[in-house]
C-alpha cells in the first residue's frame, strides 16, 4: 500500500459543513474516511463498491471473511440494502435507532458479497453521533465501516488513536473528540426465528426483550477457524494491547485484589514491568509499575467509555504484563467482559 498524506478535519462544532462535504465526496469516489460515532471511530468506505471494501480490509490488515457493518443516515436506505425487514427487527430499529444497535437482515442483491464477508445477510446500523449522521446524509450512500484501527488492536475512541494506527494509509480522519459509549454496538441477528445477540454492547438483552416483547437469545458461539463469522469480532483476537493481559475474576473483590498484588510481585521478581487495570474504588490497593483506573463501578458507563483508551495507554507506557479486575455482576457486564476476555486472549484466573 502506497503512503499518502492523512488529513485530519475537526467536526466537533456545528460549523463543520465544509469538512463533511469533503469527506462525503471522498466516500462517493470509493476512498476511505475515518469518522466518529457514539460507540467508537469507524473506518468508512462506500457500501456499494467492492474496491472500497477491499481498501478497508487492506488499511486495517483485516481478514476479508470478517463482515462489515453498513451505516445509514436515513430509514429510506434500508430498502436498498435488505430484501426483507422482519417485524421484530422493525421494532428494534424504532426503539433504538439512531443508536448503538446493529441489526443483521437478509441482504439485497445490490450489496456486494465483499462487504458481507461472503454471507447472504447484511449488518446495518444508524449511528446517533451528529457528525456521523451529517456525513452519511451528505454522502447519500450506505457506508461500510468497521472500527478505525489496525485489526486486533484496541478500538479507537479518539481521533489520535486512529492516526496512531492508520496515518498514511487513509486520506482523511474526521475528529469529533472522544466518543460517548466507548464499546461497539450490540449486534442482533434477525434472520432466524428468534433474535440472537451476536455481540453484546450498551443495549442489553433485557432492554431488547422489553422493546420487542419477545425472547432474545445470547450467542455463545466461538467460531471455528474454518467457518465464516456471522458478525464482526466473532472469530479473531480483538482489542488486544501489546502486553500480555490476564483477567483475575472472583466474587470476593478483596481476594481478587490480593491475587493481583501477589502476581504483580512475582512478575517484578522476573524484572517484568507490570500494569494493573483498576477502578476508582481500588486504585490505592495496587503497587504495580503502572496502575490506571478504567472508571468507577458505581458509574459503569465510565468503564465502557475508558476501556480502549486505557488498553492503548498501557502500550504507551511499555508494560510487559497487565492484570485486570473483572466486571462480573455489574451493569453492562456482557459488553465489558466480552471485550476484556477477547483482549486477554481468554487468559483468565478465577479466585
Amino acid at each position: 500500500m502506497g503512503f499518502m498524506k492523512t488529513i485530519v478535519r475537526n467536526v466537533e462544532n456545528k460549523d463543520n459543513k465544509e469538512a463533511i462535504r469533503e469527506a462525503a465526496g471522498l466516500l462517493r469516489e470509493g476512498k476511505l474516511v475515518a469518522f466518529p460515532t457514539e460507540t467508537v471511530y469507524g473506518l468508512g468506505g462506500s457500501g456499494w463498491m467492492e474496491e472500497a471494501a477491499s481498501r478497508i480490509y487492506e488499511a486495517k490488515g483485516r481478514p476479508s471473511d470478517n463482515p462489515l457493518i453498513l451505516h445509514i443516515g436515513s430509514m429510506e436506505m434500508i430498502d436498498e440494502i435488505t430484501s426483507c425487514v422482519p417485524g421484530p427487527a422493525k421494532k428494534a430499529m424504532d426503539a433504538f435507532w439512531p443508536g448503538p444497535l446493529t441489526v443483521i437482515l437478509p441482504k439485497s442483491d445490490k450489496v456486494p458479497y465483499r462487504v458481507t464477508g461472503g454471507l447472504d445477510s447484511v449488518a446495518v446500523r444508524m449511528p446517533s453521533h451528529p457528525a456521523a449522521l451529517a456525513l452519511l446524509r451528505e454522502a447519500g450512500v450506505p457506508v461500510a465501516a468497521p472500527s478505525a484501527n489496525t485489526s486486533g488492536r484496541p478500538s479507537p475512541t479518539k481521533a489520535e488513536h486512529v492516526v496512531e494506527d492508520l496515518d498514511g494509509k487513509i486520506p482523511m480522519v474526521l475528529d469529533g473528540g472522544k466518543v460517548e459509549v466507548g464499546v461497539e454496538s450490540t449486534i442482533v441477528d434477525f434472520t432466524g426465528e428468534v433474535p440472537v445477540i451476536l455481540r453484546p454492547g450498551k443495549i442489553t438483552k433485557d432492554e431488547l426483550e422489553k422493546a420487542l416483547s419477545t425472547e432474545v437469545l445470547m450467542s455463545t458461539l466461538s467460531v471455528k477457524e474454518d467457518t465464516v463469522p456471522r458478525a464482526p469480532g466473532m472469530k479473531y483476537k480483538h482489542y488486544a494491547p501489546k502486553a500480555q493481559l490476564v483477567l483475575i475474576l472472583g466474587e470476593d473483590r478483596e481476594k481478587v485484589a490480593e491475587e493481583i498484588t501477589k502476581r504483580v510481585r512475582d512478575c517484578r521478581k522476573q524484572c517484568m514491568k507490570t500494569g494493573v487495570i483498576a477502578t476508582e474504588e481500588t486504585m490505592d490497593r495496587y503497587d504495580a509499575d503502572e496502575v490506571i483506573s478504567v472508571g468507577s463501578r458505581s458509574h459503569m458507563e465510565t468503564v465502557t467509555a475508558n476501556l480502549y483508551d486505557v488498553l492503548r495507554e498501557f502500550d504507551h507506557r511499555g508494560v510487559d504484563v497487565i492484570f485486570s479486575e473483572g466486571f462480573e455482576g455489574e451493569e453492562y457486564e456482557e459488553a465489558v467482559m466480552n471485550r476484556l476476555v477477547k483482549a486477554a486472549g481468554h487468559q483468565m484466573i478465577r479466585v
